[in-house]
């Protein structure tokens, strides 16, 4: 009889319900909760439920975002809940009370207009009786406890209300409705009407819940751990700070940083703003807390300044004769600078004086530049810094950068005397033309400043931001030329011309200095390899050309791994003899032939000599004549002021073109071409002009000019010959190319004093002062 009335109150549900849309998750039979209800459409559901028998379905939304409700934007199993009580709010919602019943599946839509309104058909749970599923619900239970007993959010209401729930799938349902899992996932539980299956699916869950939970306890106890670890440190730390305290130690690191930064300033005994400004600096640093972030850009400002040699340089003993010794021992030749570093010696001797001077070394690659500073430093007894500025772009580099940017540094200047911890030592710039200039500044601006002797007493570094006198400093630049450097710095220094070298020369430093260098760089003992001087001569002639001698060194060294191959592998017996006609087995065919040196054999060809950043040179000028126009073509990548000394010299020509036998149809019916060979490489200056013109009227007039001669000498509209520069460094280019007969300026002579004799030796120097005494040497 009490089967039959239960079944009769299954059967009193309505078929028919008013169904409210839900956003959030899905509500599962037999809980009580509240609803908050806000749509009127919603309202209005309620409302037509209360009238009738207080029934509402709760059926969930596909989407949160759907705003006209189509058949498909809902699922199609819901739960059937009775309002208990209703609550009008304030700003026209509701709450409301419901208990929910049972499971029921939509049959059909009967209005989708406000209010939704469907037919149902009730879900009873199936396969709820079984073992397994009693099983299911002791470990379903026995999981939870878990689960719950862990987590705070679990309150003991909701463990009690697990306990006391008899039946099996209710168990399930109320177990998914408490757990953290997506709505889709509850959607699929509300779907499942096996109980069996739905037990397993919500075991499932509370599995992953516990994995969570696991993880979610490992990082609390590393959290917890980190948290014990910091407070015992600090309660350590104290401890220690109250023992350094009771012994008169240091505290701790600041304390220690701030005695040892006092020490040292008041050593130094500074005056006026220097002391005014760091004792106001170290103040600050005392109060400031170690964790700041101003905290290490003023403790790195203090460890700068009393890292710099602030002191006057003492007295030093001079050796005049040793520095000579010295300076000779390290390089051949260089007699100018020698000379400049002695008599800097003298004026030291005679006069104590710790003041500084500033040498430019000019010169092409590969002379001894760079090296000389270092044999300087060594001359003088002093500390060396070195350090390039080519392509430098920032003046920064050169000035420092304010204390107000994150990372700034001092300068090079500082940091070159904080390195060398000397206020007297030699700093070398290197590669002082090759610098350039951005928005970041301009470093040769800066550097006017620096290389200043009446301004550098008193230089202020953007970091150091205090006077600091750097004119005790040794200031030795190099470049390998004087164009690109701006005037007003070059009006700072004094220039000393480096030269090429000549042949001899190179064989007599090869044999001193290059070699045995050499040798040790390849592992040889000097008794493993012998260099004849021919030999050397060879290599000089055929293979290294150039004014310097790197490419020599090159050469050699290129000789002696090869050396080194079969001694390492015992091919032949040292010491291995390198000949001359053997020099192809090492070095391969030679770059430069004794048959390339540049010979005329034409008419319209002129050896001329012209200077370059990289020494002297030999320039082959060719002019030939094709019937046609008159015109001037001019090729061999010229500048404009050579452009301008090939006009001179066509214009010239044609006017004393009758003088010398020439008819002037030559030039009204024939288009000249001038051309200079190697035409990649740029070319320019005025000192040419002799030279063009030369060819020209050579051409002109069908004859070739005497052979062994060479010329160089700017030529002027009405035929004067004006001097030139770089008269050495083409002298030795004439004799490394052979030529005995050298055609200068007459106001050049005074040059030739400058050209040490063994450079002169062999050959002869014809001055001119007009283009008509030219004419009458080669024509």
């Amino acid at each position: 009889m009490a089967e039959k009335n239960i079944i009769r109150a299954d059967q009193m549900l309505p078929h028919k319900l008013h169904i409210i849309p839900m956003k959030g998750n899905p509500i599962f039979p037999g809980i009580f909760t509240p609803l908050m209800i806000v749509s009127p459409e919603d309202i209005d559901a309620v409302n037509h439920s209360l009238e009738a028998d207080s029934m509402i379905g709760l059926l969930m939304l596909k989407g949160d975002d759907i705003e006209k409700i189509e058949p498909d934007d809902l699922y199609r199993i819901g739960t059937i809940a009775k309002i208990v009580k209703k609550i009008n709010l304030p700003d026209g919602g509701l709450n409301l009370f419901v208990s929910t019943l049972k499971r029921f599946k939509v049959k059909k839509f009967l209005s989708l207009d406000n209010p939704v309104h469907a037919a149902v058909d009730y879900l009873d749970d199936i396969n709820d009786e079984s073992d397994e599923v009693q099983a299911l619900t002791r470990s379903l239970i026995s999981e939870m406890k878990q689960v719950s007993e862990n987590n705070p959010l679990f309150s003991e209401e909701m463990r009690l209300n697990m306990v006391n729930i008899d039946h099996p799938g209710k168990i399930a349902d109320f177990i998914t409705s408490i757990l953290n899992i997506n709505r889709e996932e509850q959607q699929k539980i509300l779907e499942t009407i096996d109980v069996r299956e739905r037990m397993e699916k919500v075991l499932i869950f509370i599995k992953r819940e516990q994995e969570l939970m696991r993880i979610q306890k490992k990082i609390q106890k590393q959290i917890n751990e980190k948290i014990e670890k910091s407070q015992r440190d600090y309660f350590l730390k104290e401890q220690l700070k109250h023992i350094k305290q009771e012994l008169g130690m240091p505290v701790d690191a600041k304390s220690g940083e701030y005695n040892r930064f006092k020490e040292a300033i008041e050593k130094f005994n500074f005056e006026g703003e220097l002391k005014d400004q760091i004792e106001q600096e170290l103040e600050k640093f005392s109060l400031m807390d170690p964790n700041s972030s101003e905290f290490m850009v003023t403790r790195n400002y203090l460890d700068t300044i009393i890292s710099l040699p602030w002191d006057t340089p003492k007295p030093e003993t001079v050796d005049l004769e040793k520095a000579n010794t010295i300076l000779n021992e390290d390089h051949y030749g260089l007699e100018d600078v020698k000379e400049r570093i002695i008599e800097y010696l003298a004026v030291r001797k005679l006069k104590w004086d710790t003041k500084g001077s500033i040498v430019c070394l000019v010169g092409p690659p590969g002379v001894g530049k760079t090296s000389v500073g270092k044999s300087i430093a060594r001359a003088l007894n002093k500390e060396f810094f070195r350090f390039s500025v080519g392509g430098m772009r920032d003046e920064a580099e050169i000035k420092g950068h304010r204390r107000t940017y994150v990372g700034a540094m001092p300068g090079k200047i500082i940091q070159g005397l904080k390195i060398v911890k000397r206020k007297d030592p030699v700093f070398m710039i290197d590669e002082i033309d090759k610098m350039g200039a951005s928005f970041q500044g301009d470093p040769s601006s800066a550097l006017l400043e620096v290389l200043d002797p009446e301004q550098n007493m008193y230089f202020r570094d953007h970091y150091l931001d205090l006077p600091f006198d750097i004119s005790h400093i040794l200031f030795i630049t190099t470049a390998n030329t004087l164009d690109t450097i701006p005037r007003p710095l070059l009006d700072r220094m004094e220039v000393i011309r480096l030269s090429g070298y000549i042949d001899q020369e190179k064989v007599s430093i090869a044999t001193r200095y290059l070699i045995p260098k050499s040798l040790n760089r390849s592992g040889l003992k000097k008794t493993d390899v012998k260099y004849p001087k021919a030999t050397l001569r060879s290599i000089a002639e055929d293979y290294a050309r150039e004014a310097g001698v790197r490419r020599f060194e090159q050469a050699l060294d290129k000789i002696n791994r090869k050396v080194a191959k079969k001694v390492v592998m015992a091919e032949g017996t040292p010491p291995y003899v390198i000949t001359k006609e053997g020099l192809e087995e090492y070095l391969g065919k030679p770059i430069f032939r004794g048959d390339d040196s540049k010979k005329v054999s034409k008419p319209g060809m002129v050896i001329g000599l012209a200077w370059t950043p990289l020494g002297g040179d030999t320039l082959m000028i060719e002019a030939v004549s094709n019937p046609g126009k008159e015109s001037f073509k001019l090729t061999g990548k010229m500048g404009e002021v050579m452009q301008e000394s090939a006009s001179i010299a066509y214009s010239h020509i044609r006017h004393i073109a009758r003088d010398y036998h020439v008819d002037l149809d030559f030039f009204e019916k024939n288009t000249i071409h001038l051309h200079i060979p190697e035409g990649a490489t740029p070319k320019d200056g005025p000192s040419a002009g002799i030279t063009m013109a030369t060819a020209l009227l050579s051409l002109g007039m069908g004859k070739m000019v005497k052979p062994g001669f060479t010329m160089t000498g700017e030529l002027s509209l009405v035929g004067n010959v004006l001097p030139i520069g770089g008269l050495k460094e083409k002298t030795i280019a004439a004799r490394r190319n052979k030529i005995k007969n050298i055609i200068i300026p007459q106001q050049n002579v005074r040059d030739l004093e400058e050209i040490p004799d063994h450079i002169k030796k062999s050959i002869t120097f014809h001055p001119v002062k007009t283009m008509e005494e030219v004419i009458g040497l080669l024509l």
